[in-house]
C-alpha cells in the first residue's frame, strides 16, 4: 500500500508542476528582461526535495518537462532544451545545498536553484548558437535570480505551513 501512496504523491506533484510549467508560459513575461520567468513550477520541485530523495525528485524534474513540452508543443525545440538544461541544473543544486550542506533556509536554496537554473540556460544556449557571447547577459540573469527566487521560496513556504498545520506534510513525507 505504501508504494501505492507513494505513487500518487508523485504523480500529483508532476501534475502540478506541469501545470504551473503550461500556465506560467501561456501569459506574456512579467518581468521587463526577456527570458525572466518567476520559475513556478520550481515550488513543487522545492517541495518534492522536502518530501523524497533526490532521485524521486530528479523523475518528477524530468517527467514536468517532458509533459510540459508535449501538451505545449514545445518538444525538442530550443526552449525544451533550455527548460531542461536549466532545471537540471537547479535540481543538483538545491538538491546539494538542502541534503549535503542543509544549512540554507528555503528561500537561500530558491534562490539559488533559480540562478543555477539561469546558468544552465545560458550554458544551453551557447552550445547551440555555439557562441560564449551569450554569458555577457549572466550578470543581467544571476540579478533576476534574486527576486523571483525569494517569491518562489516565499511560496513555498507559505504552502509548506498549511501543508504542516493541516497535518498533510507529515503524511506526504511518510509516503
Amino acid at each position: 500500500m505504501r508504494s501505492a501512496k507513494r505513487l500518487t504523491t508523485i504523480s500529483v506533484l508532476v501534475a502540478l508542476a506541469t501545470v504551473l510549467h503550461i500556465i506560467e508560459a501561456l501569459f506574456p513575461n512579467p518581468f521587463p528582461i526577456p527570458g525572466v520567468k518567476l520559475g513556478l513550477a520550481n515550488i513543487i520541485t522545492l517541495m518534492a526535495l522536502v518530501i523524497f530523495d533526490f532521485k524521486t525528485v530528479l523523475q518528477i524534474v524530468v517527467l514536468r518537462i517532458l509533459l510540459g513540452s508535449l501538451l505545449s508543443g514545445t518538444f525538442l525545440s530550443t526552449g525544451f532544451f533550455l527548460s531542461f538544461s536549466g532545471a537540471l541544473a537547479s535540481t543538483c543544486i538545491m538538491a546539494f545545498l538542502q541534503k549535503v550542506l542543509s544549512g540554507f533556509s528555503l528561500i537561500g536554496i530558491s534562490v539559488a536553484g533559480a540562478a543555477a537554473h539561469n546558468l544552465g540556460q545560458l550554458a544551453m544556449a551557447a552550445f547551440l548558437i555555439a557562441h560564449v557571447g551569450i554569458f555577457f547577459y549572466l550578470p543581467i540573469m544571476l540579478f533576476s535570480s534574486i527576486p523571483t527566487g525569494i517569491i518562489t521560496g516565499l511560496m513555498l513556504q507559505f504552502v509548506l505551513k498549511y501543508l504542516k498545520s493541516s497535518g498533510q506534510l507529515d503524511r506526504l513525507s511518510s509516503s
